[in-house]
């Protein structure tokens, strides 16, 4: 019986029970980066880690893009794997040894279990890695596009990572003109690595990738032939008790929200019902790593208001972020006001973040208050492991 889960997010029919108290004890949300050290700390102790991979050899050497379920980085396994008492491989196909590059190597790994499919590769980059076609989530990642070229962090070897979502994602195919225009050339970039990515790598915008996943299954692909596209671990990535952390070098991030406030707090955990529906990921490592750290998000969905007055659950506070992004014009952090002057002075639509957020009340209305149990449901973990916010159950 499970009664107890350590986990990056929820969504689906899992997350709807566990919101209604499924569980005996809380669910503990934690970051990309926050897990590893929860794993380094000794909190959370990993007695067997199955990992799947599309290939590896008798002696369990492997990497995620020799195969035909191709699903490029192994970040997250890596750290499994250095850390688990015992390492279980599943893989779809044997190789003979030494099978190399090896992302997991022989003297990590206990036994190897060959089994028919180790997951469908043809799904990777569906849900919140997709490639946005829709019109709204476009002209935000524009605006995006616009705010960085402005912003003073768009120069020459400058840095960048977008987070999961349409808009987010989208920015990137943004910045190629921009780049060109201005002969800039991208140092690297990092985190969830997608098509549109390693096309400007390929084109000789971005002279490195830094990937924790491989978003899409051209980004998988990419780390087979291009040896500039680098496979990090997450430890290497964004844990912040980390030696050396990526993130610590990023100057730009785009990352999105499910919620933001008006004291620029972030929720990408539960739905406008108080229903899990989201995941920590690596929000809240990026947005306090990063020079400039940019949230995108529509200022309603439907009837529903994404900006109000205290998030549901807040997983990056609003002290790690600068500005916000929306279809109805662009908010930013009173504590960064240069940046505010130098959108001005660019000539874009700068308002105060009460201004969008009277405007959002108006063409939505006041939402009615979500009611809450008094037991708790989720502990939200911040990177350094701390207490962030808590979820009550949804009452019926």
């Amino acid at each position: 019986m499970v009664s107890r889960i350590y986990t990056s997010g929820l969504r689906g029919p899992l997350a709807e029970e566990i919101s209604r108290g499924l569980l005996a004890e809380p669910v503990q949300i934690h970051s990309h980066g926050g897990r590893v050290h929860l794993v380094q700390s000794g909190e959370l102790n990993i007695d067997v880690a199955f990992l799947g991979v599309p290939s590896c050899d008798e002696f369990g050497n492997a990497n995620g893009y020799t195969g035909k379920a191709c699903c490029g980085s192994l970040g997250y396994a890596m750290v499994d794997a250095d850390s688990a008492k015992q390492v279980v491989m599943l893989t779809e196909q044997l190789l003979p040894y030494p099978h190399n590059p090896a992302s997991i190597a022989q003297d990590q790994v206990d036994l190897i279990v060959q089994i028919e499919e180790v997951g469908d590769a043809n799904k990777i980059g569906a849900g919140a890695t997709r490639m946005t076609t829709n019109p709204r989530e476009l002209l935000i990642a524009r605006s995006a596009a616009e705010v960085i070229a402005h912003s003073g962090y768009f120069n020459e070897g400058f840095s960048l990572q977008t987070g999961t979502g349409g808009a987010s994602l989208a920015v990137t195919r943004f910045l190629e003109d921009k780049m060109r225009s201005r002969n800039i050339v991208a140092n690297f970039a990092l985190g969830g690595i997608t098509a549109t990515m390693v096309d400007l790598h390929e084109k000789g915008l971005i002279r490195k990738l830094l990937d924790v996943q491989s978003f899409d299954r051209n980004a998988a692909q990419s780390l087979a032939r291009n040896p500039n596209h680098i496979e990090i671990s997450a430890n290497q990535y964004a844990n912040w008790g980390s030696k050396g952390a990526s993130v610590d070098r990023l100057d730009v991030v785009v990352l999105s929200a499910l919620e933001v406030d008006t004291h620029f707090n972030v929720n990408v955990l539960t739905g406008s019902d108080g229903v899990l529906r989201g995941a920590s990921g690596g929000h809240c490592d990026t947005a306090v790593a990063a020079a400039l750290s940019i949230i995108v998000a529509p200022l309603v969905r439907g009837r529903i208001p994404t900006l109000v007055d205290n998030v549901t659950t807040c997983v990056t506070p609003g002290s790690s972020v600068d500005i916000l992004v929306t279809d109805h014009g662009i908010a930013v952090n009173p504590a960064r006001p240069e940046l505010a002057e130098r959108l001005k002075a660019a000539g874009m639509k700068v308002v105060s973040i009460e201004w969008l957020r009277e405007r959002a009340q108006l063409l939505t209305g006041q939402p009615r208050p979500i009611e809450f149990t008094d037991r708790v449901i989720a502990v939200v973990r911040y990177r350094d492991g701390s207490v962030i916010d808590v979820v009550h159950q949804v009452k019926e």
